[in-house]
């Protein structure tokens, strides 16, 4: 296949895809976390508290996640529902060739749409930095979207992952602290009696962390995905 025939099959490529990781429900989701979204922005606005970057962060946080939760939990019921699981594990490298690219479309899509998020901030709310913002917000999405996928390629039930989903988030929610091992630590919300150098330094090692974890969960995810038998079975 050449480079222009691999360029004119790829919008294909990603609109089918995208069909099947989503499983119709895509635009459902969009518009239940921009439902959300849109009421938070109603609540701060109601309540009159302080409008910055670190509310914006903080707003946006649950709409993100809502958004990688569909495609991450119920991806591979999904697949198995359509019939199509034997037809994939009959791909060679099938964890790099399938599993490992819809990851990449569904976090490229949702990258978007955050940006997106962000923009609808700074017209209604306050003005930020809508790339920068959806940066910091990618780091606890991709955490937490590959740590649901690699619970799924465990459980192989979209139910049994969303009830284990649901009680890790509320643990984190428990635990949660302005310290690097903070999933939803928030890097606009700058402690007033820390010096800013230190803060920063807790920012970056807070990204190390959740991208080394993101990193880890999505390879054990797909070598779960290796076990043809346990699948198939």
């Amino acid at each position: 296949m050449t480079v222009n025939q691999f360029i004119r099959i790829l919008p294909k490529l990603a609109k089918y895809n995208l069909k099947i990781i989503f499983a119709g429900k895509f635009i459902w989701f969009i518009l239940a976390a921009l439902a959300f979204f849109a009421f938070f922005m109603f609540q701060a606005a109601w309540e009159r508290v302080e409008i910055n970057e670190e509310l914006i962060y903080s707003l946006l946080i649950f709409p993100g996640t809502l958004l990688i939760f569909y495609p991450s939990v119920f991806g591979i019921q999904n697949d198995e529902d359509a019939r199509i699981l034997e037809l994939l594990f009959g791909i060679p490298n099938y964890k790099y060739k399938v599993w490992a690219v819809r990851l990449v479309m569904i976090y490229v899509a949702i990258f978007f749409i955050v940006i997106l998020f962000s923009y609808i901030a700074v017209v209604l709310l306050y003005p930020v930095n809508p790339l920068e913002m959806s940066f910091h917000l990618m780091f606890p999405i991709l955490f937490y979207g590959n740590l649901a996928f690699m619970f799924s390629t465990i459980t192989r039930n979209g139910n049994g992952t969303a009830v284990i989903m649901i009680i890790v988030a509320v643990g984190i929610l428990i635990v949660q602290g302005n310290n690097y091992w903070n999933i939803l630590l928030n890097p606009f919300s700058s402690p007033r009696n820390m010096l800013a150098v230190i803060w920063e330094s807790i920012i970056l090692k807070n990204r190390i962390f959740l991208l080394v974890g993101s990193i880890v969960w999505m390879m054990a995810g797909l070598m779960n995905l290796q076990k043809r038998e346990k699948f198939l079975g």
